[in-house]
């Protein structure tokens, strides 16, 4: 019988794939900065028993009508809103992700991004880069101050707690809006379940963590903006599809809010001359949350595992939906 085959999408360390060249033929995009364009990935789907897949892979309902021989996608991400799970499940292939594995490393990128927002270290940096500081004065690009605030936490997950006990150590007040109570967060971080609404309110600084669902698609627009503190920073690390994009450079213009940091868009990557790149007031990242060396290769392991494992009939470490199929 011949090996299953995997296909990878995008060029990852070769040790964190040995375990699946033991048990298949693996063929791997070779190109890093390069995705994989929609034919190529089309044609080897149709031959391949397994996809290792990024988030910005389309893996839909044409792909799994023509991949006949597939068994398993395995996503490089906590996140699978690339892949219809309903269309997978009907063709019988399971869908793997990569929780908890990146969720300190995420959450440190999520506090630094609000520290550098509310600090303006990015401003602060290209200020000493490019000459300009000739003296000291008292509000010599002044922020705002993080310890003692109030931050907003949409989307209390295995994220969202980890922010909030960083905040701790800010002595800030944590305010959570969730699908359902965390009473973890609730006990042991002393964080507040509070209605939407009175997050916009109350918050310096508000920070989507949710994933990208129907509910949450563009949730984050001007009326929402409109609720917020003149002096709030708005801070997306959980999916750029959350905001629409166009209110939020408004409401920054306008003063609606005092800034912004994010580490995802719309639609990545984003150019130098994306509106949002423009304003001074805020800190654009290129989706790095959980871009630190030691998390990137466990992520890569795991979900190297994760393929492994269905091809040898075993359950995952981590699958979408594997109840449903099995």
């Amino acid at each position: 019988m011949d090996n299953p085959s995997v296909f990878i999408t995008r060029k990852v360390p070769e040790d964190t794939i040995a375990p699946l060249r033991e048990v298949a033929d693996v063929k791997m995009w070779d190109y890093e900065d390069t995705p994989v364009p929609r034919d190529i990935l089309l044609e080897e789907a149709e031959t391949a028993t397994a996809l290792y897949t990024i988030l910005s892979d389309g893996i839909d309902r044409e792909l799994f009508e023509r991949a006949k021989h597939l068994k398993v996608v395995g996503n490089l991400a906590v996140g699978y809103d690339n892949v219809d799970v309903g269309a997978a499940t009907e063709h019988g292939v399971v869908v793997c992700n990569t929780p908890d594995v990146l969720t300190d490393t995420t959450a440190d990128l999520a506090f630094a991004l609000l520290m550098a927002a509310a600090r303006r270290i990015p401003e602060a940096e290209q200020y000493i880069k490019e000459g300009k500081w000739g003296n000291w004065s008292p509000l010599l690009l002044a922020g705002q101050d993080i310890h003692h605030k109030t931050l907003g936490i949409v989307g209390m997950g295995r994220i969202g707690e980890s922010v909030a006990k960083r905040a701790t150590g800010f002595e800030m007040e944590i305010l959570y809006h969730n699908r359902s109570r965390n009473e973890k967060a609730e006990k042991e971080l002393g964080a507040t379940y509070a209605l939407f609404d009175e997050i916009l309110e109350r918050a310096d600084f508000v920070l989507n963590l949710t994933p990208l669902t129907s509910e949450t698609k563009g949730m984050f627009n001007r009326n929402v903006f409109s609720k917020m503190k003149k002096n709030a920073i708005f801070l997306n690390v959980g999916r750029g599809g959350a905001v629409v994009e166009e209110d939020l450079v408004a409401a920054i213009k306008q003063g609606d809010i005092a800034g912004a940091g994010l580490d995802v868009f719309q639609k990545e990557p984003i150019p130098e001359d994306h509106p949002l790149v423009q304003l001074p007031n805020v800190v654009c990242l290129p989706h790095i949350g959980s871009a630190s060396v030691e998390t990137r290769k466990a992520m890569c392991s795991l979900t190297a595992r994760n393929i492994r494992n269905v091809l040898s009939g075993e359950r995952p470490e981590a699958a979408v939906n594997w109840d449903e199929i099995k």
